[in-house]
């Protein structure tokens, strides 16, 4: 468990000079990868990442780990995925609740799971196999979402009983909350309240973007007001956790993205001087 906040970004390339050539450390606690770019054997991305680690803690995001696949999660994956955990030694390994594969097709997309009893048998089948290879325990993040199916309970209720089920923890993306609530209709507070607090250990932020019906999880933009606020609300219910700001579109200087930070640490800092 964490003792205090830390705060982080993702790392895209436009930023790798920024951290490997700069004569001062990148004032930042800690970076987050996406795990798929950097499973492979040697080249430039992997130097990247070693040389990297050497300053800094490194978070393992995936996108396409797929525990929501009734096919069971792909061995050669897990495999390759674990080689790379160890030698990186990573703050967390966190992946989606979704699923983009079956019979071996991915369509490289995360793709909405049924929040009913089947699904979660499969999901938390898939997410035990997962930790047991990765010889760790895995974060799971709650998607953004787009359609809606009848089911026998809500997400938070789903990631509570897979929680529960699996020793799993969760990536909470306060963004994709906002996102499906303003997109389905439910309380984003109600969310807040209804996920096991105690199970938070990394927070993303991230910028959206106004759909033709919906709101789209883009990337591309700076986190709105309404998203700070919604982050602001789970501070209060959190202790502390690892934050950090999620840009994958229209990537800013890295200036832009540390003066964002900043806005998450004096929300935390608020936060905790409410608190006490």
């Amino acid at each position: 468990m964490l003792t205090q906040h830390q705060f982080g970004l993702g790392l895209r390339k436009p930023h790798y000079a920024d951290f490997l050539e700069s004569e001062t450390t990148v004032p930042v606690d800690f970076v987050e990868v996406i795990s798929e770019n950097f499973m492979v054997e040697g080249g430039r991305p992997v130097d990247v990442l070693f040389r990297v680690r050497e300053r800094h803690p490194v978070a393992l995001h995936g996108v396409s780990m797929s525990v929501g696949s009734a096919d069971g999660v792909d061995p050669d994956y897990l495999r390759r995925l674990r080689r790379l955990a160890d030698a990186i030694n990573p703050l967390f390994v966190s992946d989606h609740l979704s699923w983009s594969r079956i019979e071996g097709f991915n369509s490289h997309d995360l793709l909405p799971v049924p929040y009913i009893q089947e699904a979660l048998d499969i999901v938390s089948a898939n997410v035990a196999r997962a930790q047991d290879v990765l010889g760790r325990p895995m974060l799971i993040e709650n998607p953004s979402s787009y359609v809606s199916f009848t089911g026998d309970m809500t997400e938070w209720e789903f990631l509570a009983a897979l929680c529960a089920r699996t020793g799993c923890g969760l990536l909470l993306d306060v963004n994709n909350i906002f996102v499906s609530a303003t997109n389905h209709g439910f309380d984003a507070i109600a969310y807040l309240d209804g996920i096991p607090a105690e199970r938070v250990r990394q927070i993303h932020l991230a910028g959206h973007s106004q759909g033709r019906d919906l709101l789209i999880d883009t990337h591309d933009k700076p986190v709105p007001d309404s998203v700070w606020s919604l982050y602001a609300a789970a501070l209060a219910r959190l202790g502390p956790v690892a934050t950090m700001i999620e840009r994958d579109d229209d990537i800013p200087p890295l200036a832009d993205l540390l003066a964002e930070l900043d806005v998450a640490r004096r929300i935390a800092v608020d936060e905790k001087r409410l608190a006490a």
